[in-house]
């Protein structure tokens, strides 16, 4: 067989593989019981499915050596060629690591027994699909990064999407009574799986179409609108499916009406690859001209230096990070969601903790989309005013608005065994890992040392330099400044919060160590990343070390107003403690006839009595 054919096989087979893989594991996790035989049969899916990964991807990465190599193979140096590829070259890297991924899946999913198992498994599922996503077409487009993170997400809803449907294919014997529940519960997962792909297209028109206009003058653009139009459809045909036909799928016709409900998804499936595929073949309008003499902040970032900082730039330069937007708006739609439902069904939630919530995404939408993440690539200063609005301005609205409490109270309970939305976070919040990192105390320390350890370690440099460390970064302080504000102000469940003294005492005693290090920072005569941002080429602005002084002070600076608004919240959250105590205490005072202050006044009787004689 000729290697590019072996190259096209392999790639299919792989793709469907992970897809299966998915698709059974997340059945485990959070469709159906583990004792369920279908639960059996999902597994079972997912490690054949795994298994034909591996095996896929060690013969794709070999052919496509092979087709690169052109030349008469030699069998005998051939393996010995192929590995001087997979370790010495990065598109060779690239396909070794996508099947040590599936070979370790497959390990994996042989030792998978309960749901947590199976959630687990999905991780390297993931990391394998990032590499995957390196290697696409769209890695070559104009915008290096938001080719490759809606690559990302395209891979990734694909495979839930498919994987699901496969899933629920594949289980349909044993599901049995359950099949209705089943296929509810899967088409929400689709769902989610089919907006992945929805956003990854757009963001592949962002950077692949010059103008609004190619999407009629261009063949690419008439495709590309075709599978956008056919997705939308396929979502709002897939709600209307779920609303109207699956309540019908009554257990008394369950099995005669499964394969008529199912054959929706299967046919939608069909339609949206069948584009896909004809699109993959297709040039698209706008085709990235090599730069004849790149700048330095191309060289590094990517990206073209921007304009030198003014007020007006700050707001209005903005640059779409596909990955982060989409998890903040599906983050402000469900809270939204939760808060109608709870409103719907006569529940009491104040509309100030949805107002703060939805502050705090906008918040977050502009750091992570606009000028804190713009010209946080490319100055000190800029990272410094962008690391500070994540981890000390941002947390405060969005723990305000209490998203865990609300979870907690908006999504249903399953009562048959399977863990679903409310069950995950549940075993989530009681974790060890996040009762202990929620922690006030080490919530504090994290808040602070976290600073250290990430500026004076390469770790800086590495998330300056690679996109999935600016986005672990940007989880990281992100994280790091909730857990601190919840420990202080917050109604989010965690472990015990310690008095309101105390808060006072953290909060400040963290403040001052901020103040410490902005100070080490302005007198600091060593450069931080200097091969990042010493070699930048900036024609604005002051020089690096002056910046990176500059930043110091905004470090320093910066502060002051959040730490006065969380002063301001834990006084008040004292007060109404207080009040709350004293209401409490003069309730049970009318109840008992005023016991304890009687006890008290006995007691004081005695020690007089006892003190006289």
């Amino acid at each position: 067989m000729p290697a590019d054919a072996m190259v096209t096989i392999a790639a299919i087979l792989r793709d469907l593989a992970i897809a299966g893989t998915v698709g059974g594991l997340l059945m485990v996790a959070g469709v159906v019981p583990k004792a369920h035989p279908a639960a059996s049969r999902a597994l079972l899916v997912a490690r054949v499915a795994s298994a034909v990964w591996a095996a896929s991807s060690l013969v794709f990465s070999m052919a496509s050596y092979a087709v690169i190599r052109g030349a008469t193979l030699q069998p005998e140096i051939f393996v010995e060629e192929w590995w001087a590829f997979s370790t010495g070259v990065a598109l060779g890297q690239a396909y070794l690591w996508m099947a040590v991924g599936g070979i370790l899946v497959s390990m994996l999913t042989g030792l998978v027994v309960s749901p947590a198992h199976a959630a687990w498994t999905l991780v390297p599922v993931v990391w394998a699909l990032g590499w995957q996503a390196l290697t696409g077409h769209a890695s070559g487009a104009a915008d290096h990064h938001l080719a490759v993170s809606s690559m990302f997400l395209h891979l990734i809803g694909s495979a839930v999407w498919l994987g699901i449907v496969a899933a629920l294919l594949c289980a349909r014997g044993p599901l049995g009574d359950h099949a209705k529940v089943a296929v509810m519960r899967g088409s929400k997962i689709a769902l989610w799986g089919a907006a992945l792909i929805i956003a990854s297209g757009v963001a592949n028109a962002w950077i692949r179409l010059e103008s609004p206009a190619d999407f009629v003058t261009s063949t690419y653009g008439r495709l590309l609108l075709l599978k956008i139009a056919l997705m939308v459809t396929v979502v709002a045909l897939a709600m209307w499916h779920r609303r109207v036909n699956l309540p019908r799928l009554d257990l008394a016709h369950v099995r005669e009406r499964f394969w008529s409900v199912m054959v929706v998804d299967v046919a939608a499936l069909l339609g949206v690859i069948a584009v896909a595929v004809v699109l993959s073949g297709t040039a698209p309008p706008l085709v990235p001209a090599p730069l004849s003499t790149p700048s330095p902040a191309f060289m590094l970032t990517g990206y073209e230096l921007p304009p030198a900082p003014t007020f007006e730039t700050w707001l209005t330069l903005w640059r779409l990070e596909i990955i982060t937007a989409f998890a903040i708006i599906a983050a402000s739609y469900v809270y939204v969601r939760w808060a109608l439902r709870l409103r719907a069904r006569g529940d009491h939630w104040a509309w100030y903790r949805t107002a703060s919530f939805l502050v705090g995404v906008a918040l977050l939408v502009w750091i992570t989309q606009g000028g804190p993440s713009i010209y946080g690539m490319v100055s000190f200063s800029g990272h410094m005013i962008e690391h500070m609005l994540l981890v000390m301005v941002a947390p405060i609205p969005l723990v305000l608005g209490a998203p865990v409490t609300m979870a907690l109270r908006a999504l249903p309970s399953r009562t048959d065994g399977s863990r679903g939305p409310r069950e995950w976070l549940r075993a989530l919040v009681e974790s060890r890992l996040l009762q202990f990192l929620a922690h006030p105390v080490v919530a504090a320390v994290n808040f602070a040392g976290s600073l250290v350890i990430f500026y004076y370690t390469p770790i800086f440099e590495f998330t300056l330099s690679n996109h999935a460390g600016h986005l672990g970064m940007i989880a990281h302080f992100t994280a790091v400044g909730y857990f601190f504000v919840n420990a202080l102000i917050g109604i989010d469940p965690g472990p015990t919060r310690p008095r309101y003294p105390l808060r006072i005492v953290l909060l400040f005693a963290t403040m001052a160590f901020h103040a410490f290090f902005g100070v080490a920072l302005l007198s600091s005569e060593v450069l931080l990343a200097p091969r990042w941002f010493g070699l930048m080429g900036r024609d604005w602005g002051a020089d690096a070390l002056a910046d990176q002084q500059y930043g110091g002070q905004i470090a320093w600076g910066i502060g002051e107003l959040p730490v006065l608004l969380l002063a301001l919240g834990v006084m008040m959250a004292w007060r109404k403690a207080d009040t709350r105590e004293g209401i409490r205490k003069d309730r049970q005072a009318d109840r008992d006839d005023d016991a304890e202050l009687k006890a008290y006044n006995e007691m004081l009787t005695k020690m007089r009595a006892r003190d006289g004689s």
